[in-house]
């Protein structure tokens, strides 16, 4: 399920996802996570720019230094894969309606991107996994992902999601046995959600 609230990161200091990596980084944290999570609550000024409160704020934080420290654990095994998957939210595309130009393929379940945007966040993230040799998969739910996956013989997947998206895929991926890197949305909701494209092309 995704978070119970929404959120919007973009306004937030580069800085500050440097500092998330940095503490995934540093030491495996989950006995001071929280204590983590609190510090650059305050030094970033989290509630103020996001509207949160405490305790989702804190949730947020903790779950963006979760991610950063299993794509770490991941890391090495995933560089030595070749068949890699690229998994992508459809709430990110430019356009929700009859302007977006993809194609729905009920039979994956996914979109196939047209790439009728330029300035698209999905057709951008789209074309670059495919000139990494990604099969690219843009889909309405994290759902999709034990069923593609079932399908084809990836070595390991790159997943792009919310924070609560993540962490129910990584019950596929213990399942599964592949290796998975994960990008985190920077805002959430039902469309118009964002993803850092810098973060992304790291991970790829």
């Amino acid at each position: 399920m995704p978070y119970q609230f929404n959120f919007d990161l973009t306004r937030v200091s580069r800085f500050f996802f440097r500092e998330i990596t940095q503490a995934a980084h540093k030491r495996k944290l989950h006995r001071r996570i929280g204590e983590v999570a609190q510090r650059l609550l305050e030094r970033f000024r989290i509630q103020e720019i996001t509207g949160l409160d405490v305790p989702q704020a804190l949730m947020l934080l903790e779950d963006l230094i979760d991610i950063q420290m299993k794509n770490l654990s991941y890391r090495e095994r995933f560089l030595g894969t070749s068949r890699r998957v690229l998994f992508l939210p459809h709430c990110s595309r430019k356009h929700m309606d009859n302007r977006c130009k993809a194609v729905f393929d009920p039979n994956i379940p996914s979109y196939n991107c047209s790439h009728c945007s330029a300035d698209c966040l999905v057709g951008e993230a789209a074309l670059l996994g495919e000139k990494r040799g990604y099969d690219v998969y843009v889909l309405p739910g994290g759902s999709c992902i034990h069923q593609i996956l079932q399908k084809a013989g990836y070595e390991a997947l790159v997943g792009v999601a919310c924070g609560e998206e993540i962490k129910l895929a990584e019950t596929v991926l213990e399942k599964t046995g592949l290796p998975g890197q994960t990008v985190p949305l920077i805002k959430n909701g039902c469309a118009n959600t964002k993803f850092s494209i810098g973060a992304l092309k790291k991970v790829l």
